[in-house]
């Protein structure tokens, strides 16, 4: 992982919830994170990592994310096995 990576997932784990972080930079780390990435219909995106998958939906016309996505994100990471102490 990346210095960019790793800022991008510090950003996840922050609290409050951040809103500027764009989806792009979140998919690099889930990629780092050696996950799985399929595309779904129309904006889904499947994402397979330690024996949990999820399904997100790319922001749209946006960049970013919003603060919801990002929970959700989260969630996913650390179901995944990924904590903030892997940073």
């Amino acid at each position: 992982m990346n210095k960019k990576q790793r800022e991008t997932l510090k950003k996840i784990f922050k609290k409050p919830e951040r809103s500027d972080i764009e989806w792009k930079k979140i998919e690099s780390v889930f990629k780092a994170l050696g996950a799985e990435i399929s595309e779904g219909r129309g904006s889904r995106v499947r994402v397979y990592l330690n024996g949990v998958r999820a399904v997100f939906h790319r922001p749209h016309p946006e960049k970013e994310t919003d603060k919801g996505a990002i929970k959700s994100v989260r969630k996913f990471l650390i179901e995944g096995g990924v904590s903030n102490d892997r940073i």
